[in-house]
């Protein structure tokens, strides 16, 4: 059976092998951890497909491949006899491996490219890169990842100053460095040249590509929360003991959003060739910021069938998962409308960049108390409510202004109308 380079994300072409965690000729278990994959989208780990021994390890460390590259070969039972003598000699040293106190190491079957390996654990080719760029000694960093392992969060942590390093650790760890400096360390910035990381290139390339492919126009709409505030600011309290995390606006603009696409599903929808292809399921990317590293867009499928609470749940279980790069393939594709957040960061107005090949992505930013004119029988009168800007960028291709603009409407009359204690 093969093992394949996954397509962590639609726009992600190739990935790094990171660390193996098995060695050819070792026998496996199914969803035994195999190898950690990165892309400059996401990091991933890779568990067996199946249980049998591990043939052949086709992609050192440290190597990039395209998607769908054969990574390692496991031979499954049933397909020993035909993988050749020298993968039976690994089957038998595994297999006594296996009933032995102290199991001997593996011997590599015809093939297998043994893994890479650091004196201190082993890294990947970002953390390398790293630690090299600062002059670090990997000694002299604490590890947060698996086992111990130093991941790429650590070593910046500690160039910014604010990491932790291990108690053997040489001064220069911890002091700042020319590189650090240039990045904003604990003196302060002094300027300096920051080179592109891969995330950021790939980033750069899929959006000037967006740029190039659909025709952007930005359509926005200021809604009244005060419906949503007044189930919301209730149960904070109560949610966040219960669950851990808070209760924001996010979930209720997102069933407000899955509402208003089923009305307007054109802007659902992808362009293919010279056809817009409107899609049957909302399936809702939410933009994940990456500790300002970069950001990622992972997927809740099906989100039409969510509700408030079920969508809080789904966007923290993500945003943990980002975080601790836990995100796999299948939560990184199939999305088929964006939902960007900046608000908690208290922005006003926010003209995003669709996320290919969708057709349509929302800004939702700060909800703040306002000023606003409040029309009624008696007269109008100037009243504070919490209003916030929602900005859409849709592509001219698929749909017209009016479209766009007729469901940014449906959308602000649904937050400001709906009875959102019903969704508790």
């Amino acid at each position: 059976m093969d093992v394949l380079m996954p397509q962590l994300g639609e726009t992600v072409l190739e990935g790094t092998v990171a660390t193996w965690h098995k060695a050819a000729g070792d026998s496996v278990a199914k969803g035994d951890l195999l190898l950690d994959v990165e892309t400059d989208k996401a990091a991933t780990e890779i568990e067996a497909p199946e249980a049998g021994v591990l043939s052949s390890i086709n992609v050192p460390e440290g190597e990039t491949v395209d998607v769908g590259t054969v990574l390692a070969v496991i031979a499954v039972e049933g397909e020993v006899a035909d993988v050749g003598a020298a993968v039976g000699a690994a089957v038998g040293a595994a297999v006594g491996a296996s009933s032995a106190a102290t199991p001997a190491p593996a011997t590599p079957a015809s093939g297998g490219l043994p893994p890479k390996s650091t004196g201190s654990g082993k890294l990947s080719p970002a953390v390398r890169r790293l630690l090299k760029q600062h002059d670090l000694s990997v000694d002299a960093i604490s590890g947060t990842g698996r086992d111990g392992r130093v991941t790429r969060q650590d070593v910046l942590d500690v160039v910014a100053g604010g990491g932790v390093a291990a108690e053997a650790a040489p001064t220069k760890s911890t002091a700042p460095t020319s590189s650090a400096a240039a990045v904003g360390g604990p003196s302060g910035p002094t300027g300096g040249r920051i080179p592109f990381d891969r995330f950021r290139k790939v980033t750069a390339e899929h959006m000037v590509r967006s740029k190039a492919t659909s025709p952007h126009v930005l359509q926005a709409i200021d809604a009244d929360f005060t419906a949503v505030d007044a189930v919301r600011l209730g149960r904070k309290d109560a949610w966040k003991a219960d669950k851990g995390y808070s209760l924001t606006y996010l979930p209720f603009v997102a069933r407000a959003v899955c509402q208003a696409l089923a009305e307007f599903p054109k802007v659902n929808a992808s362009v293919d060739g010279e056809s817009l292809l409107v899609h049957a399921d909302i399936n809702l990317a939410i933009a994940i910021d990456l500790n300002h590293q970069g950001l990622v867009a992972p997927v809740v499928r099906n989100a039409a069938g969510l509700s408030v609470p079920a969508l809080a749940e789904a966007f923290n279980d993500l945003v943990q998962r980002a975080k601790t790069k836990k995100l796999t393939a299948d939560d990184l594709t199939g999305g088929t409308y964006t939902l960007s957040n900046p608000g908690p960061y208290g922005t006003l107005f926010t003209a995003p960049i669709i996320n290919q090949p969708q057709v349509g992505i929302l800004s939702m930013d700060a909800v703040k108390k306002r000023a606003v004119v409040i029309e009624s029988a008696a007269g109008d009168s100037v009243g504070v409510r919490p209003v916030g800007i929602l900005a859409h960028s849709f592509d001219h291709r698929a749909i017209d202004g009016a479209y766009s603009a007729a469901y940014l409407q449906r959308l602000k009359s649904l937050i400001e109308s709906s009875d959102w204690s019903a969704e508790f």
